[in-house]
């Protein structure tokens, strides 16, 4: 299902590129070019009019890196509204912190791999 896209999303898009955190930095690093078993990832892609970190078309899959702003109250409820549009285009979302990222990416990439690999 493919959702419209607002035209300011994609200007945010760009935005959030230029601004990448340590963690998603890092997290690029090993999907960009096909470097997770050649599996295709865009960064900061638009899905409606929302903006998912990183996402696989191949897998349906988004994924979303939390930092400390994502632990207060009224952003975990923006991010389970969020999450419940995202996933009734069909998309999975899975969900990160930063600091699972930067101490262990060989378990995050290994449960991305799962996810992107067909059963």
């Amino acid at each position: 299902m493919r959702t419209q896209v607002p035209g300011y999303v994609y200007d945010l898009c760009r935005k959030l590129r230029q601004k990448q955190t340590d963690a998603e930095t890092l997290l690029w690093e090993c999907l960009r070019g096909k470097r997770l078993n050649g599996v295709k990832f865009r960064r900061q892609h638009p899905i409606g009019r929302y903006v998912a970190d990183f996402y696989c078309p191949e897998a349906h899959l988004a994924i979303e890196l939390d930092g400390k702003v994502h632990d207060v109250r009224d952003q975990k409820e923006y991010d389970r509204v969020r999450k419940e549009m995202i996933e009734t285009g069909g998309i999975r979302v899975v969900r990160f912190k930063n600091e699972e990222i930067e101490q262990n990416i060989e378990a995050v990439l290994k449960k991305v791999l799962s996810l992107t690999s067909p059963p």
